[in-house]
């Protein structure tokens, strides 16, 4: 399943910036944190992959864990 989005141009006078939002139940659905860094790589002109750098734990496995 998808959730489209549009991408977003803000012009100043001196630059650009690009903005792409993330619908929250994608953000919710990953657990991402509040100022979590990540990275954007360029796969090919279709493909734009957004990497973790620091991956945390499932909170499946967490709670599921066999003793």
């Amino acid at each position: 399943m998808g959730f489209p989005t549009k991408v977003q141009l803000i012009r100043r006078k001196n630059s650009e910036q690009w903005y792409i939002n993330f619908p929250s139940a994608i953000a919710q659905a990953m657990e991402f944190e509040r100022g979590e860094v990540v990275e954007w790589i360029i796969e090919d002109r279709e493909q734009l992959v957004l990497r973790r750098l620091s991956v945390p734990p499932l909170a499946l496995k967490e709670k599921h864990q066999p003793e």
